[in-house]
C-alpha cells in the first residue's frame, strides 16, 4: 500500500517538474515576444528607410519634371514676347527663369547620393545656363526693335543644341532614378515581406505556447486530480490502519501496565519474605555470638553480654570480632537493599497508577500553581542558598495534578543539583505562541553532560555523581506525563553552566483523545 507521505514526495516532485516546465515555456514565451518585437521594430525601421528612398526617387523625378516645366514655360514666354512684345509675356518669362536655379540647386541636392546623377546634374546645370542665355539674347533683340534677329538667334544651332542637351540629359536622369526606384521597391517590397513572415511565425509560434499551455495546465489539472484522489484513498486506508495499530498499542500498553502492576506487586511478597528472615537474622545475632563468646568461660560464670548480643563485639577477640563485624554488615547490606528494592517496587507501581489515571482538564493559573510548588519549597531553597524567580507565564487548559507533578519535579531537581559553594539561581519562565504555552526551568546547577541528554530521560537511568537520594524515575516520569498531555520537553545543558529544560504544552488541551488512548 502507498502511504500518504509517498504520495505527498511524489506530488511535491511532480508539482517541482510542473513549476519547472512552467518556468520554461514562460522564458521561452518571453524570448518569441522579445524576438518578435526585436525583428518587428528592425524590420519596420528598416521598411520606412526603404519606402524612404522610394519616395526620395519619386521626389527626384516630380524635381526632373518641374525642371522640364519651367524651362518650357521659358521658352513659350519668350517666343510669345517676340511675337507680340506684350509685357506680361516678358515677365512671365523672368518668373520662369527666376526658378530655374533654385530648381536646379534643389534637384542637384536630391541627386547627391548618386555619382552617376551627379555628373547628369552638373551636364544639366550647364546646358540649362546655355538656353536660358539665348534667351536672354533673343529678348534683348526684340527689345531694340531687332526682331528678326531675337528669332534668328531663337534658330541657330547652338540653342537647338542646348535643347537637345537638356532633353537627353533629364532623360537620362529619369532612366536611372527609374531604375533606382525599382531597385528601392523590390527592396522594400521584401522588407515588408520579412516583416509579414516574422509576424505570422511568431504570432503561430505564439498561438502554439498557448496552446502548449492549455495542454500543460489540462495535464496538471487532471494529475492533480489523480494525485487527490490517491491520496484520499491512502488517507483512508492509512486512518484504518492507524486506528488498527492505535487499539493494538493501547492494548498492549493496557496489557504492560497490568503485567508491571501484577510483577511489582508479586515481588512484594519474596521482598517480605526476606525482610522477616533477616529480621530473624537480626534477632539471632545475639543469640549466635552471645554463645560464641561463652565458649571458652566456666559453666558456672556470669554471662559477658547481654541476650540481644548488643555488645558482643566487646568481649571478642581476632577472628571471632571480625566475624561479629561482617555480620552486622551484611546485614546492613541486605537491609538497604532491601529497602532501595522496596522504593523501587513503589514508584512502579505509582507510574502504573498514574498511567492509568484519567486526565481532566481545567483551567489552571500556571503562576499560582507554581508558586505554591515554590513555597512548598521554600525551606529546601533556604538551605541551599537558593531563589527561586517566578516570572510571567501564560494560563493553559491541562490536567492540573500532572501539571504540578511537572514543575514539582523539574524544581526538586534544580534545587538537588545546585553546585556546591555557589548561590543559587533558579528561574521559570513561560510564553505562548501559535497556540503552544512554552515553559522553561532554567537554573545555574552542575549542568548534564551533552552525552546523557537523552540518557537522563530513561526508567531507571540516572547521569554525573549519584551523590543525592533517587530511584532514576522522575524525569522519566515528567516526560511521560508532558507526552500524555500532547507537548513535547527538552534539555539544553553542559556540564558546569546550569540546565534549562524546556516543555511545550498545548494552551488549551482536549482530554478525549489521550483519554481514550492511555
Amino acid at each position: 500500500m502507498i502511504s500518504p507521505s509517498d504520495i505527498s514526495t511524489k506530488l511535491d516532485t511532480a508539482r517541482r517538474r510542473r513549476s519547472i516546465g512552467q518556468i520554461l515555456l514562460l522564458c521561452a514565451g518571453l524570448f518569441v515576444l522579445i524576438a518578435i518585437s526585436t525583428l518587428s521594430v528592425i524590420l519596420v525601421t528598416q521598411s520606412r528607410k526603404d519606402n524612404a528612398w522610394v519616395v526620395h526617387t519619386v521626389e527626384s523625378e516630380n524635381q526632373i519634371n518641374a525642371l522640364l516645366l519651367d524651362i518650357r514655360r521659358a521658352e513659350s514666354a519668350t517666343r510669345a514676347y517676340m511675337l507680340s512684345q506684350a509685357p506680361q509675356f516678358l515677365a512671365e518669362k523672368e518668373a520662369a527663369a527666376a526658378s530655374i536655379p533654385p530648381a536646379l540647386d534643389h534637384l542637384a541636392k536630391l541627386t547627391s547620393d548618386n555619382p552617376v546623377e551627379v555628373e547628369n546634374s552638373a551636364e544639366l546645370r550647364k546646358a540649362v545656363e546655355i538656353r536660358l542665355a539665348e534667351l536672354t539674347r533673343g529678348i534683348d533683340r526684340v527689345k531694340n526693335d531687332d526682331v528678326a534677329t531675337g528669332i534668328a538667334v531663337l534658330r541657330n544651332n547652338s540653342f537647338n543644341e542646348a535643347a537637345e542637351a537638356i532633353n537627353r540629359i533629364t532623360g537620362a536622369m529619369r532612366d536611372e532614378e527609374n531604375r533606382l526606384f525599382a531597385q528601392r521597391r523590390a527592396i522594400a517590397d521584401r522588407t515588408e515581406q520579412l516583416a509579414s513572415i516574422v509576424t505570422v511565425l511568431g504570432s503561430s509560434l505564439v498561438i502554439a505556447l498557448g496552446a502548449i499551455s492549455a495542454f500543460l495546465v489540462q495535464r496538471s489539472s487532471r494529475a492533480r486530480d489523480s494525485a487527490e484522489t490517491r491520496l484520499r484513498d491512502a488517507n483512508f486506508n492509512l486512518e484504518s490502519a492507524i486506528g488498527e495499530r492505535t487499539a493494538d498499542l493501547r492494548e498492549a500498553t493496557d496489557e504492560i501496565q497490568r503485567f508491571a502492576y501484577i510483577v511489582s506487586h508479586d515481588l512484594r511478597s519474596p521482598l517480605v519474605n526476606i525482610m522477616g528472615f533477616t529480621s530473624e537474622l537480626e534477632q539471632l545475632r545475639g543469640d549466635i555470638f552471645r554463645r560464641i563468646a561463652t565458649l571458652g568461660q566456666a559453666p558456672d560464670s556470669a554471662p559477658l553480654v547481654s541476650a540481644d548480643g548488643s555488645d558482643v563485639e566487646a568481649i571478642l577477640d581476632g577472628e571471632d570480632r571480625k566475624l561479629a563485624q561482617d555480620y552486622a554488615e551484611a546485614l546492613g547490606f541486605i537491609k538497604s537493599s532491601i529497602a532501595k528494592m522496596d522504593r523501587l517496587i513503589s514508584a512502579i507501581l505509582n507510574l502504573t497508577r498514574e498511567g492509568r489515571r484519567e486526565f481532566h482538564p481545567v483551567r489552571i493559573d500556571t503562576r499560582e500553581l507554581i508558586e505554591g510548588i515554590a513555597a512548598t519549597v521554600a525551606h529546601q531553597a533556604a538551605e541551599a542558598n537558593a531563589q527561586i524567580r517566578i516570572e510571567p507565564l501564560p494560563d493553559i487548559v491541562s490536567d492540573r495534578l500532572a501539571i504540578e507533578q511537572i514543575f514539582s519535579n523539574l524544581i526538586d531537581n534544580a534545587l538537588k543539583y545546585l553546585k556546591p559553594g555557589v548561590p543559587g539561581d533558579i528561574a521559570i519562565r513561560g510564553r505562548a505562541k501559535l497556540g503552544f504555552a512554552i515553559f522553561e526551568v532554567a537554573d545555574n546547577g552542575r549542568g548534564i553532560d551533552p552525552k546523557d541528554h537523552q540518557r537522563i530521560f530513561e526508567l531507571f537511568r540516572r547521569a554525573g555523581t549519584q551523590d543525592k537520594p533517587g530511584q532514576g524515575i522522575g524525569l522519566a516520569h515528567v516526560r511521560a506525563l508532558v507526552r500524555r498531555l500532547g507537548g513535547t520537553m527538552s534539555v539544553a545543558s553542559e556540564l558546569h553552566n546550569g540546565s534549562t529544560f524546556t516543555i511545550t504544552l498545548p494552551i488549551a488541551w482536549a482530554a478525549s483523545n489521550r483519554n481514550r488512548d492511555k
